[in-house]
């Protein structure tokens, strides 16, 4: 979703903000997606986050980092739209020599009807793999439809 204002993407049932043309607040408050702040570049959205707490993981290898990491995505439609890269560079001095970088592209599934599939269902892919304690997902006792 975009306003004016921010982007908000929703990820595995959890929602991160990105605000736009705004600076870091002075002191932001640790969270599990951080701060983020945006700008466009051209076609390209430019992410700059900071205030990660350090209960997270850098990749699906769960590397670890500290509250010092420093993350700029940039964001761009390519492939006619059909995908979403997403460019990004890690920096936090605390956990790493020199910062890294890479590039991790999403492709869009055609799907006319609009519905989920069965494998998508949120509440068996939102589990706590990694046990970090992750509030579980509501579910009914039997199916309302």
């Amino acid at each position: 979703i975009q306003t004016p204002k921010e982007v908000v993407l929703f990820v595995a049932g959890r929602v991160r903000h990105i605000w736009l043309d705004v600076p870091h607040s002075a002191n932001p408050k640790p969270s599990w997606y951080g701060e983020s702040v945006g700008r466009y570049d051209g076609d390209t959205l430019v992410v700059d986050t900071i205030g990660f707490n350090d209960r997270t993981f850098v990749d699906s290898y769960r590397t670890p980092h500290t509250d010092k990491l420093h993350v700029v995505e940039r964001f761009r439609l390519i492939d006619e739209g059909k995908t979403l890269e997403v460019a990004f560079t890690v920096e936090d001095p605390g956990a790493f020599y020199q910062p890294w970088s890479g590039t991790r592209n999403r492709h869009r599934v055609a799907n006319p009807n609009n519905r989920m599939r069965e494998p998508d269902v949120c509440a068996e892919v939102s589990e706590d793999y990694f046990n970090l304690g992750l509030e579980p997902v509501p579910t009914a006792e039997k199916p309302e439809f």
